[in-house]
């Protein structure tokens, strides 16, 4: 939905040293909307071989400032991270580090951390929780985190309970039609499928980002279409579905199987109505209850495969 462009606006209001803040003229709105403010730290996941468990930290911040500034050139488009990537324990001590410093030319630091989950889906979340809870507990008076999560219920409980939670919302047809209206994002768009403009308002479902990851979502399609199928098969295919899905640490690729598993039934229904068979219709709706509540558990810490073992046996009661 853009929560951390939403976040970055959030550092260039915190900065902003005038009373219409964010002013957007001055030097602190400029640098912040070009991504170069020094007191405004973005950290995102990053493949682990940007960010070795024993780099110095220099060397981690340098390799994010370039990953920031591949995101600029890219104004601001990008694929939601893959499960592998994540903000491993040198990252977190980095972070840390530019965190306590005292700002530069503002009156406050601001650090963004986007896609925070994925700092406790590692090998070594825990340390690297422990680091920067240290920073939650304490922060400096100058300092403010903002973190965006696309699944708060990953986050750790200690995390969770240091922080004020704001939920954002899906945005309207009308808003994701302005933003893929834009040349920059339909240019950009273009590359990656050649569908309408219409088209590409319903497939994000007022989550534009999503349109991004294309590739990735037509992965999550196919493993919706799996699972699917699986539920009408036998006891071993439910089965090796199920054990198909990977560990807790696919929960970002589960989700979006998920999503499409729902977009998957919703269609059905509509060719069932379509067709005039109301009770094909019927039987598919009642799968989609299920697919939601396997949502919510799977915002936790339950493994896909368990919550496609028990997803498939409630598809299965629809035929």
């Amino acid at each position: 939905m853009g929560k951390q462009r939403l976040a970055l606006w959030l550092g260039q209001l915190l900065l902003c040293g005038t009373p219409e803040a964010p002013c957007g003229e001055c030097s602190n709105c400029r640098h912040a909307m070009d991504l170069t403010h020094p007191d405004l730290v973005w950290v995102f996941p990053r493949p682990r071989k940007d960010d070795q468990a024993d780099a110095a930290p220099d060397e981690v911040a340098a390799n994010l400032a370039e990953a920031v500034s591949e995101r600029r050139e890219a104004l601001g488009l990008y694929a939601a991270p893959p499960g592998t990537d994540g903000i491993f324990v040198s990252g977190v001590r980095s972070l840390v580090r530019e965190a306590i410093k005292p700002p530069s030319v503002a009156r406050r630091r601001v650090v963004v951390v986007g896609d925070a989950e994925q700092m406790a889906r590692t090998e070594d979340a825990a340390e690297a929780a422990n680091a920067f809870l240290k920073l939650l507990e304490e922060p400096p008076a100058h300092l403010t985190i903002i973190l965006t999560s696309s699944e708060p219920g990953a986050l750790l409980p200690t995390i969770r309970s240091r922080v004020v939670s704001i939920r954002a919302g899906r945005l309207s047809d009308a808003e994701v039609r302005a933003l893929l209206s834009r040349p920059e994002v339909s240019a950009f768009l273009d590359r990656v499928d050649k569908d309408s403009l219409d088209l590409r308002v319903g497939r994000a479902g007022g989550a534009p980002g999503s349109l991004l990851s294309a590739t990735s979502l037509a992965a999550a399609r196919e493993n919706a279409q799996r699972i699917l199928a699986a539920a009408s098969g036998s006891r071993g295919a439910q089965l090796r579905v199920s054990l198909a899905q990977g560990a807790s640490g696919a929960r970002g690729s589960y989700s979006d199987t998920l999503d499409e598993l729902t977009r998957l039934l919703r269609d059905r229904v509509a060719t069932s109505l379509d067709a005039g068979d109301g009770a094909a219709a019927r039987r598919m709706a009642r799968g989609i209850p299920a697919v939601e509540r396997a949502k919510v558990r799977a915002a936790g810490n339950t493994h896909p495969g368990l919550l496609t073992a028990q997803l498939v046996r409630e598809l299965a009661g629809m035929s």
